[in-house]
């Protein structure tokens, strides 16, 4: 066990002197890799603070009921009782036709319209919540009250909720899409860096395999420079988001205030930070294993 250790330490020190000795190649290679992976880390990141912006704002869809214009308190009251009565109805609030002229009125836009009329055109409604908040009970909820007497309009608001959830599962289909092609382009990426290494090294190779080195040995230190290619990679990937979280979190406070929420960009938690790291990582592995198969029995004849 000693020698396998010793054995793999060799190979990844030679490996980061391989890196060192090309230092400007090898900070390309790093930032190459690290914006590709940053898409894909930035697209989830964002991704997450959409699911925690749906989860504050978005709540169970609720069912407004509008009376006719010329329904009177007590049919509104007869209304109300028949809604009480009700088993699948949790909440049940009441909008009395002057509160809701009186917030039309404080609109600076709407004010004079609405005073311009000779009486007031809105009509006493409900606005409910249903015990079940399944869309087809409260489309259930919808068809029956439609059917009541004095009942101008049934509306039910759950449009935005449909939008809001076909928003955010075309973002993480798209998120997906991205981040395979991505990773297959830093599979590719390591396939060329490896190819390069293995080229440039060739002389090396070819001495090893006289003096009897196995296809492992051989092979262990541009695995061990994939790898390293793939995790400072990366972390470049890390510190590209963790810097445009700084930059975008004090515009996207500015947003969120004008409209009376309460959400910040975060930084990839620990979590994120060690999938993010061991995928970069594992996909130059990957990319030096599929280069390695091809370029060393190409150029070798191992």
């Amino acid at each position: 066990m000693r020698g396998w250790l010793a054995q793999h330490g060799e190979a990844a020190r030679l490996a980061l002197r391989r890196l060192a000795t090309a230092p400007l190649n090898s900070a390309l290679y790093l930032l190459a890799i690290g914006v590709a992976l940053a898409l894909p880390a930035g697209g989830q990141m964002l991704l997450a603070s959409a699911q925690r912006l749906a989860g504050i704002t978005s709540a169970a869809p609720q069912i407004t009921v509008f009376m006719a214009a010329n329904a009177d308190r007590a049919m509104a009251a007869e209304i109300e009782s028949r809604l009480k009565k009700r088993g699948d109805i949790k909440r049940i609030g009441f909008l009395p036709r002057e509160e809701t002229l009186a917030r039309m009125k404080a609109n600076p836009g709407l004010r004079e319209v609405i005073e311009a009329l000779a009486a007031n055109p809105f009509p006493d409604a409900f606005v409910l919540t249903a015990a079940d908040e399944g869309l087809q009970a409260q489309e259930q909820i919808v068809a029956e009250l439609r059917q009541w007497p004095r009942i101008e309009h049934v509306q039910l608001d759950s449009d935005w909720v449909r939008r809001l959830d076909a928003l955010l599962e075309l973002g993480r289909t798209a998120l997906l899409v991205l981040g395979v092609l991505l990773g297959i382009g830093l599979i590719a990426i390591s396939f060329s860096i490896i190819r390069m290494q293995v080229l440039s090294h060739r002389a090396e190779i070819e001495l090893s395999g006289l003096l009897g080195a196995t296809d492992s040995f051989i092979r262990r230190p541009f695995l061990y420079y994939g790898f390293l290619v793939g995790l400072g990679g990366g972390i470049v990937a890390w510190l590209l988001v963790g810097a445009a979280t700084l930059w975008l979190r004090a515009p996207l406070g500015e947003l969120v205030r004008m409209y009376d929420l309460t959400l910040a960009l975060q930084a990839p938690g620990p979590r994120d930070s060690a999938l993010l790291l061991a995928v970069a990582a594992g996909l130059g592995w990957l990319g030096a294993i599929v280069s390695l198969r091809q370029q060393l029995r190409q150029k070798s004849g191992l």
